[in-house]
């Protein structure tokens, strides 16, 4: 069972991690910018079924090495903060190129299964919310409270639940907003700017923190 001080540290950090304009928050914001809020909103439903998918199958792959291995835990630990830090600069460099995709517009809205068919393979292949699973979940988990793989597959759940509400929340307000976004890629560098920056912090904590664990 999972303490109510494991769930409020789990909520923050994964809050602090969805709210980052990483690689699904963009393509939510650039559907949303080219078709409107509803291709945006199908978007985020693809995605947050591939992200759900892809917690299950980290939970049963490392669950029981995590159960049994804390110097597995602490590499996997130090290993994606490193990643994400890499990500965070990766965003950073290519901010403007990034900026200018975003802000194209297009005229033929696709179909809605193709829509969240594209959603689900960005959600499923998103190596932020990959290295997240791997990196930040076994900060969570505490064998004495009960089998491990069950832990990660609820904080899994709960995950894809809020990244669905959070990104959808992006993708109304992307659609809403759509002259004023696709009309100044400046606003758009600015997002992806701040996206990286708090990447990279998250990348330094976890590094420092599975060091002195």
């Amino acid at each position: 069972m999972i303490s109510g001080g494991q769930l409020a540290t789990f909520l923050v950090a994964s809050m602090a991690i969805i709210i980052v304009p990483g690689p699904s928050v963009l393509f939510t914001l650039a559907r949303g910018v080219a078709w409107g809020r509803s291709v945006a909103v199908l978007t985020v439903l693809g995605n947050s079924i591939g992200t759900l998918v892809l917690s299950v199958v980290v939970a049963i792959g490392l669950g029981p090495l995590l159960a049994h291995s804390k110097v597995f835990s602490v590499t996997l630990q130090i290993a994606g903060g490193l990643y994400l830090l890499w990500l965070g600069y990766d965003a950073l460099r290519h901010r403007h190129e990034h900026a200018a995709a975003m802000a194209k517009r297009e005229s033929q809205r696709p179909k809605r299964v193709t829509v969240v068919r594209q959603g689900f393979v960005v959600g499923i292949l998103n190596p932020k919310s990959l290295v997240f699973f791997a990196a930040v979940f076994p900060h969570f988990v505490e064998p004495s409270k009960g089998n491990v793989t069950w832990q990660l597959l609820i904080f899994g759940a709960i995950f894809s639940v809020m990244a669905f509400c959070s990104d959808s929340t992006w993708g109304v307000i992307a659609g809403t907003a759509r002259e004023w976004l696709s009309d100044s890629p400046t606003r758009l560098v600015v997002l992806r700017t701040i996206g990286a920056c708090v990447m990279m912090t998250l990348g330094v904590i976890i590094v420092v923190s599975a060091i002195t664990s």
